[in-house]
């Protein structure tokens, strides 16, 4: 087979790229706050018939791919009856410096500099605890960050969950999640 000197410099743009990711497992999310497969009623909605306390996790992180400017974290369920699953918080333009958020850094406070929450489904910024309907069986709630290949996606803060997730996704350089699970 014959490669032009565009697909050998193709190729070769491959082997360049390729080693700026994380080793596979490397990138890893966890919370001191999560104890176990199930959230407890600190991260668990007020309001819509829950009686939680709506509280963000503490989030950490380590093992960033090399390349990375920024992160992103999300937390989404896929088991909302909804057609489209719910999300419960999104979080970008965090700086590539910063390792952890913060407990309830989702009301607003202990956020890093330049970090913008956008909004989530319960139509406003901020972290939104699971709330599934009751007699649901348990729903999933995935907890991601994502290693960004830019210092900022550009949305504006009142930009829908789907439109960050998009902006956050044509900039994945690497991602690390975990499930928790919640029912009532």
């Amino acid at each position: 087979m014959r490669f032009s000197s565009r697909s050998a410099a193709a190729l070769l743009s491959l082997f360049v790229v390729l080693p700026l990711a994380a080793k596979p497992g490397s990138f890893r999310l966890w919370s001191p706050d999560i104890k176990g497969p199930t959230l407890s009623a600190d991260q668990v909605f007020s309001g819509m018939g829950c009686t939680g306390k709506n509280i963000s996790p503490e989030l950490r992180w380590s093992g960033a791919p090399t390349g990375t400017k920024s992160f992103a974290v999300t937390v989404y369920d896929p088991d909302a009856p909804t057609g489209s699953g719910w999300w419960h918080w999104t979080v970008y333009n965090i700086p590539a410096v910063v390792t952890s958020l913060p407990r309830n850094a989702g009301s607003g406070h202990g956020l890093p500099v330049g970090a913008v929450q956008g909004t989530t489904d319960f139509g406003k910024p901020g972290y939104g605890g699971a709330c599934p309907p009751k007699g649901d069986k348990p729903h999933r709630y995935f907890f991601t960050i994502y290693a960004l290949n830019v210092p900022s996606i550009d949305v504006p803060a009142t930009a829908s969950a789907a439109n960050v997730g998009f902006n956050i996704h044509a900039h994945t350089i690497g991602k690390a999640a975990f499930v928790a699970r919640y029912g009532r």
